[in-house]
């Protein structure tokens, strides 16, 4: 009976082995780390590279067809340097997202190597970009919404409303930015949903993660908005809550910071991620860094495992594709000498992979 037991369970084995998707390397890069990824409708794709602890060389790089990358808009813009304005320049870019109509957002949160923002009312911005014509179409920028401590992290645009969400992972929050007029604010900045538990341990490769030997807390920072703009998903890193809440709500300016608290449902315990991400059929994709996994939620927010690898160095940034695969990068954080007593664990390259979705 055992016998037959393990035949049936190498064979489940190896079944699952086969069954599981196949990640697809589209970019490497040997030197320098990035975390944000974003593919167009016309396939063109777009990687960002924070200026945290170094190497660093540019900010926004569009991957050309021979695997080869070049500064994006130009190398102007990728040439701040410290003490200079930082309006008109990549001062510390986070992440990138193409909407449905091929728009292409930027969001420079300007806080090198994750300290303060360099000039709240210019600097921190989200700018928009025309692919047709590569030509700036609008910045955005938060004056009075942010302070010197936030980091503007992910954003998901709504086209049919006009209206963008974005997390702030330096003090915690939800912004909503009005496209049209310009004007944003944040919310739910004093709500749990948007803070780690502090009782949770964020453990990565077998050990807390921490820095100056403190646990390692990271604030609001995975983002999805389902397709209809019904709903938007957002979740902290160090705890595994995953939250949900109407935009109808968000976007009612009569209700007061306790009715929108009591809006935010608790979809209960589903992993560790950074970014997360809907497909067309309305499945969300998650990362989870602890585990080396990518996995998939349904309608009953249950998690399953997609894919296990050890490649999945800390699975960052999505995007999903015309074409049905999902975009992800492998941003190695964890690594990062700050999170190991100064010791650079990084290995490289460091990747961006493509998956085909079921």
């Amino acid at each position: 009976m055992k016998k037959i037991t393990l035949i049936f369970s190498l064979v489940a084995t190896t079944v699952a082995a086969i069954a599981q998707p196949k990640l697809e390397q589209v970019y490497s890069d040997n030197t320098y780390q990035f975390t944000g990824v974003a593919i167009s409708a016309k396939g063109r794709l777009f990687v960002t590279y924070p200026r945290w602890e170094g190497p660093y060389k540019y900010a926004v790089v569009e991957v050309m067809k021979d695997g080869s990358a070049k500064p994006f808009p130009d190398e102007a813009m990728n040439e701040w340097m410290p003490g200079e304005d930082g309006r008109n320049k990549w001062v510390c870019v986070q992440t990138a997202y193409i909407d449905d109509n091929d728009f292409l957002y930027i969001v420079d949160p300007a806080a090198p190597k994750l300290e303060k923002v360099v000039d709240v009312n210019n600097a921190a911005k989200v700018v928009k970009f025309n692919l047709q014509t590569n030509k700036i179409d609008r910045v955005y920028n938060f004056p009075q919404t942010i302070d010197n401590h936030s980091y503007l992290n992910d954003i998901r645009v709504d086209t049919q409303k006009q209206m963008a969400y974005l997390t702030n992972s330096g003090t915690g929050g939800i912004v909503i930015l009005d496209l049209t007029t310009g004007k944003s604010r944040q919310v739910l900045q004093n709500h749990r949903s948007v803070h780690p538990d502090p009782y949770a341990k964020f453990i990565i490769d077998g050990h807390e993660l921490k820095k100056q030997g403190q646990p390692v807390t990271f604030q609001s920072d995975g983002i999805a908005l389902t397709h209809n703009g019904s709903y938007l998903y957002y979740k902290t890193i160090t705890d595994k809550k995953l939250n949900r809440i109407r935009t109808s709500a968000l976007l009612d300016t009569t209700l007061t910071g306790q009715q929108l608290a009591g809006a935010v449902e608790e979809l209960g315990d589903v992993a560790h991620t950074d970014g997360m991400e809907f497909d067309w059929k309305g499945t969300l994709y998650l990362g989870d860094p602890t585990t080396y996994e990518l996995l998939q939620v349904g309608p009953d927010h249950k998690p399953r495992t997609w894919i296990k690898s050890a490649d999945l160095i800390w699975p960052d940034t999505y995007s999903v594709s015309k074409e049905g695969y999902i975009y992800v990068t492998t941003s190695q954080i964890n690594k990062q000498p700050a999170y190991n007593d100064g010791v650079n664990k990084r290995s490289q390259p460091y990747k961006v992979y493509k998956i085909k979705l079921p």
